[in-house]
């Protein structure tokens, strides 16, 4: 049975609709013309269609094959099915010049198949009675395979095959080959490869800055911006990204200020700069700024990190804009955006909206999984995270660190010890995985919060690798908790050896020394944090108003509607009394009087963040603070009370406010952070 003939008028191209099966049969010498307009567009469908024709009619002789196959090939590229590329390659046309095997290895290294390529190459050197010669197409794709694999060895031999060629003065190749010795730390071969290069361009150039700025020789590559006497926009944005690796933001925005132009990759590199060092407001006002200019429409990559600093700063407005944006605009939601935007919604306490983006989601990784388990988890959702872990193991997901990650917490906030260590050895029995310290961090958090002080410093003391900070901290949270000072100080022992600076540590000894009357101590205590110069991380809260971010510390009266907040503050405190909330003053280890202990508690930096939500939004808005360190127990019952308050009953009403207070810990500075969510 013949093949129907190609009906486009019914299927998606680029410009070229129902004529394209007559001219197809009729004028094959406009095939490759035809493929080379329409290629980007052509679906596997249409692709499958053209090859039909071409089987059951044949192309004249006059039409070269090989141009044929470059464009078939590269239409398999574009849609990422290397498979039949490879069926075209092979078994369509069995005498490939060298065009359609550059085609070939060209469209597995877009595709990430590396391994394949460095095949492929070794096929066509090794082809009998001589092959194609590699050109410097060739030799691109191959090095740019062995520089992503770190692959030293088949690097050198690919280096030195092109000196047996004699093609090393060829400018594409050498630019390769320094980016590829950078890649494997070699960064006195590639320096010795640029400065051998009789001619250089200004991809020349970026290619030495970024090798430094990768390998965090910042001062060097900064050497190399100021002596390049050409400056594209990618060397502009490469060194903004130079100096974001390493943590110089100012510096970053210097250069970014001094542009003569930019487009959407430069405000990319500053935006991230800021999303990756921490400045989660800087980046939020930069795309603000980016909106006003005009000129640049934001693509997925500026929506990744702009979506990232809306998690941290729980700023959900923003958040919806950017997929409402996504959506009317039309943008692709591929799997880097989709994460980003069912993370936001899930650290900004719109769980339902995570879920929904999720399951929106035309292909899911293990990142995905991890997200909605950790997002359920984080806000107690304990049997939905169980389920969707269930699912994810359905779909054949490999789950990773991570995803234990959100399963452990989800049984630490439920209660579930039990069900909590059967998940820890899971990992390792079952799927493999090496426990890390997080990982023990937060059983040994699971055990201490369920009371079970004594198996979790069985634990420490097993654990195969040294506890750290947080892990004897997460004991030491149990120890105040229950009230097991003799303990307690014996973990304050061990955390101090490895971190004289704990402020925590002197803290909880004050605390102790307190209840227990020994106010000398106490105040030693505190003397020795003074002496020994030890700061503890200020407690910030965040909270968006009207599309601004709004940021309050700890006893904050630099905000403009101070007055009003701290006269919000002062009913507050009345109307709490009133509901029969008493300020746990226990936790205030100064010797201070207990009015002045309940004055310090009351502009605790969420609180101040609140009161400013209450006076500044309509009753039945949902007011949703972040913070930058775990919740304390006094602001945690307020928060509860105080909900209770503004829907004027007893109960949680859905009448009434929705206070939302996220908690996000970053630990080390890192991007680790464990998160819990208290909602009513």
């Amino acid at each position: 049975m013949r093949p129907r003939p190609l009906d486009y008028a019914s299927d998606r191209s680029c410009g070229v609709r129902s004529n394209l099966a007559a001219v197809v049969a009729s004028r094959h010498r406009n095939l490759t013309t035809i493929l080379s307009k329409c290629s980007a567009g052509v679906t596997m469908k249409q692709l499958f269609r053209l090859q039909a024709q071409l089987i059951v009619n044949p192309p004249p002789p006059s039409v070269d094959p090989n141009l044929v196959a470059v464009k078939l090939i590269s239409v398999c590229g574009a849609n990422a099915h290397l498979r039949h590329a490879n069926i075209i390659f092979s078994s369509l046309f069995p005498k490939p010049n060298l065009h359609v095997w550059n085609a070939l290895l060209k469209v597995h290294a877009q595709n990430n198949s590396f391994l394949y390529v460095i095949h492929l190459f070794n096929v066509l050197v090794s082809c009998p009675g001589g092959g194609p010669v590699p050109d410097e197409f060739t030799f691109t794709s191959v090095i740019k395979s062995c520089s992503s694999l770190l692959s030293v060895t088949e690097g050198c031999k690919i280096h030195s095959y092109v000196i047996k060629l004699g093609v090393l003065d060829n400018l594409f190749i050498q630019n390769s080959l320094v980016d590829m010795y950078f890649k494997f730390d070699e960064k006195n071969v590639a320096r010795k490869i640029f400065d051998e290069m009789p001619f250089r361009d200004v991809v020349s150039w970026n290619t030495l800055l970024n090798g430094y700025a990768v390998g965090g020789d910042i001062g060097m590559a900064r050497k190399v911006f100021d002596d390049m006497s050409e400056r594209s926009l990618v060397t502009w944005s490469a060194m903004v990204s130079a100096y974001a690796r390493v943590g110089d933001v100012n510096s970053a925005r210097e250069l970014f200020n001094k542009m003569p132009e930019r487009n959407v990759v430069s405000w990319n590199s500053m935006i991230a700069c800021y999303a990756h060092n921490a400045k989660f407001s800087e980046c939020v006002n930069l795309f603000y700024e980016m909106q006003q200019v005009g000129c640049v429409a934001p693509n997925d990559v500026t929506l990744v990190s702009v979506l990232s600093a809306c998690g941290h700063l729980g700023a959900l407005d923003l958040g919806k804009w950017i997929d409402t944006y996504v959506r009317k605009s039309r943008m692709e939601l591929n799997l880097f955006l989709g994460n980003a935007l069912s993370d936001m919604y899930a650290k900004c306490g719109a769980i339902e909206e995570a879920k929904r983006v999720f399951h929106a989601m035309c292909e899911r990784d293990v990142i995905t999984w991890s997200i909605i388990v950790n997002g359920l988890a984080m806000h107690g959702y304990s049997d939905d995270a169980f389920l969707y872990f269930s699912k994810m193991i359905e779909a054949k997901v490999k789950p990773n660190e991570i995803t234990f990650m959100g399963l452990i917490s989800a049984c630490t906030h439920a209660g579930l010890v039990d069900k909590g260590l059967q998940y820890f050895n899971m990992m390792s029995e079952v799927y493999e995985i090496l426990p890390k310290i997080e990982h023990y961090g937060c059983v040994v958090d699971l055990l201490s919060r369920a009371g079970r002080l004594d198996e979790a410093e069985d634990m420490i003391n097993k654990m195969p690798i040294r506890p750290n900070v947080i892990v004897w901290g997460s004991l030491l949270g149990g120890c105040r908790t229950y009230k097991d000072f003799a303990r307690g100080e014996r973990v304050v022992q061990q955390i101090l050896e490895l971190d004289l600076d704990h402020s925590g540590s002197y803290v909880y000894l004050a605390y102790v020394y307190s209840l227990m009357g020994r106010l000398e101590d106490a105040a030693k205590c505190r003397l020795k944090m003074r002496d020994n110069k030890v700061t503890s991380t200020p407690g910030c809260s965040w909270i968006e108003v009207n599309n601004t971010v709004h940021e309050f510390f700890r006893g904050d009266r630099s905000h403009p509607e101070t007055d009003r907040i701290y006269l919000k503050i002062q009913e507050l405190g009345l109307e709490l009394k009133l509901a029969g909330y008493t300020p746990n003053t226990d936790l205030v280890s100064h010797s201070i009087n207990e009015e002045e202990k309940e004055d310090l508690l009351s502009t605790h930096s969420e609180k101040l963040a609140i009161a400013f939500g209450l006076i500044s939004t309509k009753e039945g808005t949902t007011i949703r603070v972040v913070k930058n360190l775990r919740v304390c127990i006094d602001c945690h019952e307020a928060v509860k009370v105080i909900s209770r308050i503004e829907c004027h009953c007893q109960c949680f009403s859905c009448n009434g406010r929705d206070l939302k207070l996220v908690i996000s810990q970053r630990i080390n500075q890192a991007a680790s952070k464990e998160s819990s969510l208290y909602s009513r």
